[in-house]
C-alpha cells in the first residue's frame, strides 16, 4: 500500500474531497497527506481554477473554513430535478424567514425571533435544529432563555465563507427589543420535545 506522501497530490485531493461530508481544511488535508500546508493550498486553488476553465458541472469552493465540491450554479435546474423529484426537501417560507432572523440577530433567543416575526416559531425552530442549521449558544444572562446561532452547516449550505458575507439586510429587520416592549406577555418557553401548540404558529412539516 502506497504511503500518502508518495501519491500524486492533485488526484489524492480529488479522491479525498469526493467523500467528505463537510468542508475539509487545508491543515487537515496536509496532515493526512503528509505535505506542507502551502503546497496543499496551492494545489486546491489550481484544481478550482482548472475546473472553472474546463467548464465542468461541478466546482471546488472554499466555504466555512474548508474545501468541498459543489455542483455549478448554472446546472442547478438539473440537480434540483434529481434531488427534489417526489420529495419535500425545501425549507418553507416560514423556516427561511426564521433562519434569516437568527442569522442576522445571533445569538438570539427564540422569543426574540418570534417577536420579530410576529408569530410563534416553536415548530419552525425545531425543524431548523433538527436539520442542523441552528444550534444552542448558551443562555441569555438577564432571562436565562436559550440563545441560538447558525451552524457551520448553515454556512456550507449557503455557500458562505463566514457570516461577514451575509447580504446587507440586517437594517431592514426591526429590533426585537422594541417589538417585545409593546407586548404585555412573553412568548412561552421553547421545548424541543413538546408537541406544536395549536394556532398562532407556523407549520413547517
Amino acid at each position: 500500500m502506497s504511503e500518502p506522501a508518495g501519491l500524486d497530490l492533485k488526484p489524492a485531493l480529488e479522491a479525498m474531497l469526493m467523500v467528505v461530508d463537510e468542508p475539509a481544511t487545508e491543515e487537515h488535508l496536509a496532515r493526512l497527506l503528509e505535505r506542507p500546508r502551502r503546497q496543499v493550498a496551492d494545489a486546491l486553488r489550481e484544481l478550482a481554477d482548472e475546473y472553472t476553465a474546463q467548464g465542468r458541472g461541478f466546482e471546488l469552493r472554499f466555504v466555512a473554513g474548508g474545501w468541498r465540491f459543489y455542483t455549478r450554479a448554472a446546472y442547478a435546474p438539473a440537480v434540483e430535478r434529481l434531488v427534489l423529484d417526489g420529495q419535500t426537501a425545501r425549507l418553507t417560507q416560514a423556516a427561511l424567514e426564521t433562519l434569516a432572523v437568527v442569522a442576522y440577530r445571533q445569538p438570539v433567543s427564540r422569543s426574540r425571533v418570534s417577536a420579530v416575526r410576529g408569530v410563534n416559531c416553536d415548530g419552525v425552530m425545531r425543524t431548523l435544529l433538527q436539520r442542523g442549521l441552528v444550534e444552542e449558544a448558551g443562555t441569555e444572562p438577564e432571562t436565562g432563555a436559550i440563545l441560538y446561532r447558525t451552524t457551520n452547516y448553515f454556512l456550507e449550505r449557503m455557500g458562505l465563507r463566514g457570516l461577514d458575507e451575509l447580504p446587507e439586510l440586517a437594517p431592514f429587520l426591526p429590533e426585537a427589543e422594541a417589538i417585545e416592549a409593546e407586548t404585555q406577555e412573553g412568548v412561552p418557553s421553547f421545548d424541543p420535545d413538546a408537541p406544536d401548540a395549536p394556532g398562532g404558529q407556523d407549520a413547517d412539516d
